[in-house]
């Protein structure tokens, strides 16, 4: 029989909750350290060397809070970004603001969904060659943003 809202599940001798601190696997208390972690971004494993997370001393079972996995997430796609020489974040936003443009707007002219612009600045997402490449001539050739405000939009 499945539990109603008014009924409860019976209770297990298996469940029960766990320290925050305490491994998921083994039950042992883990510890704060920080050390190379790999996470994958468009596909190619990025190797972060000093993520911060929890570790079992035990079983070395990971764990990353919810912190932790956000700063993994942006450290990765930084290095990501050095590594293929794209356009950081900042150097995005700098593109953008150089000509007066919202990310909506620059999302429009480069034919983009409405947030792309806006998670390439906050370096939660990270830009193709290809968007790389049209931002630099943005940026560098003159003339090129007239070019698109005629014909891209």
């Amino acid at each position: 029989m499945t539990p109603t809202h008014s009924q409860k599940a019976p209770r297990t001798g298996r469940s029960h909750i766990l320290p925050d601190d305490d491994c998921p696997a083994c039950g042992t208390q883990m510890a704060e350290t920080r050390g190379r972690l790999r996470l994958p971004v468009n596909g190619e494993d990025i190797s972060v060397p000093s993520a911060s997370h929890l570790r079992c001393p035990k079983c070395h079972e990971v764990v990353l809070r919810f912190e932790d996995a956000r700063r993994l997430g942006l450290d990765a796609i930084a290095i990501y970004r050095k590594k293929h020489g794209l356009l950081s974040a900042d150097e995005i936003r700098a593109v953008r603001e150089q000509f007066g443009l919202t990310q909506g707007e620059l999302a429009r002219l480069l034919h983009l969904g409405a947030n792309t612009v806006s998670r390439w600045e906050s370096g939660r997402n990270v830009q193709t060659a290809a968007m790389d490449v049209l931002i630099r001539l943005i940026r560098d050739l003159p003339g090129s943003m007239e070019y698109l405000r005629r014909h891209a939009a």
